[in-house]
């Protein structure tokens, strides 16, 4: 594993590891120092530990979704970077790729539970705002061809000082144009049922209404602070089964709702009264067991977010200039 004050070397300058912020199985994160007068970036490397450890089959997918990271983010346009992470370099170290992305102040998960720790929960008016950029950001995800499928709070990064939010970490990336089943990927507590639960035939058939599905996960966690039941099981199945923690659900009996009737009755709690209503039609929608019951696209959620923001007194601007993005895009 490499160390502070390692130099890496990619292909725009010459980077020194200060900190090492975050990691998973998977990768880890450093606080880098860039090439005199850049600003500090966020370096992302593939885990050695775990490459070294891992079957062949497994290095290759670990790899193939770190190049599928750089090949996606490395096709936006400079003003697609509003509510995407942006790629500031990139490149290979000890034979792995090696991302170099824009430094932010940490993750969503980590900023609300700062936040109601110390009895300051983001607002309602904040969690929707921060829903409608995260509905923009899966929008470009969709238009350049991709689903995200492991949209969670550790997954999007907040500017704190002007609470914006952008999304992050594009290795569970699928092509849109390849219909056929795929291999297990995402996060389990965050998952739509097709995500978690295989084809018959095998696989896991999702489309971008796998993202929506997220999308109402996240929504529910922002607004109530709690994780819906339905995630927080399948989660635990995983965790103690893996991807055999469906036909283990399965085994034990019918399925719960995805969102049952106390959660609905919960969350409408936590919103505003006039909101409660359009704000709970949007969560059921997005949360549909069918997916297509769910959005058509990031239009049609735009719309519902606006009802919602209706209810709050007025159509917030950033609301307003959501909508008229997307309708330009129609």
């Amino acid at each position: 594993m490499p160390a502070c004050d390692t130099i890496i070397a990619l292909e725009r300058g010459h980077y020194r590891l200060r900190e090492q912020i975050g990691g998973s199985v998977y990768g880890t994160i450093w606080r880098a120092e860039g090439p005199p007068g850049a600003n500090d970036v966020a370096l992302k490397l593939v885990n050695e530990t775990q490459m070294a450890r891992a079957l062949p089959g497994q290095r290759e997918r670990w790899i193939g979704s770190a190049c599928n990271e750089i090949a996606f983010l490395q096709s936006l346009q400079p003003w697609d970077g509003r509510h995407i992470v942006r790629l500031v370099d990139s490149g290979w170290h000890d034979g792995l790729p090696v991302l170099a992305l824009e430094l932010l102040g940490g993750d969503l998960g980590r900023h609300v539970a700062r936040r109601r720790a110390q009895d300051d929960a983001p607002p309602f008016a904040q969690v929707l705002d921060w829903i409608v950029q995260l509905n923009q950001a899966l929008a470009k995800v969709h238009q350049y061809g991709w689903r995200y499928l492991d949209l969670k709070p550790a997954n999007v990064l907040v500017d704190a000082a002007t609470d914006t939010v952008k999304l992050a970490d594009f290795g569970t990336n699928r092509l849109l144009a390849a219909a056929q089943t795929h291999s297990y990927c995402g996060t389990a507590n965050w998952q739509a049922p097709e995500q978690f639960f295989p084809a018959p035939e095998g696989g896991y058939a999702t489309g971008r209404h796998s993202d929506y599905f997220a999308l109402g996960a996240l929504f529910y966690f922002l607004a109530t602070g709690q994780a819906l039941r339905w995630c927080a099981g399948c989660g635990q199945a995983y965790r103690e089964h893996l991807a055999d923690g469906a036909q283990v659900l399965r085994d034990a009996g019918p399925l719960p709702p995805v969102l049952a009737d106390d959660e609905a009755a919960f969350f409408a709690a936590a919103v505003p009264p006039f909101a409660a209503h359009p704000a709970l039609d949007l969560l059921r929608t997005l949360l549909a067991a069918d997916p297509g019951q769910r959005p058509h696209n990031a239009l049609h959620i735009s719309r519902l977010l606006g009802t919602v923001r209706a209810g709050l007194g007025g159509r917030s601007a950033i609301v307003r200039g959501s909508a008229a993005r997307l309708e330009g895009r129609a």
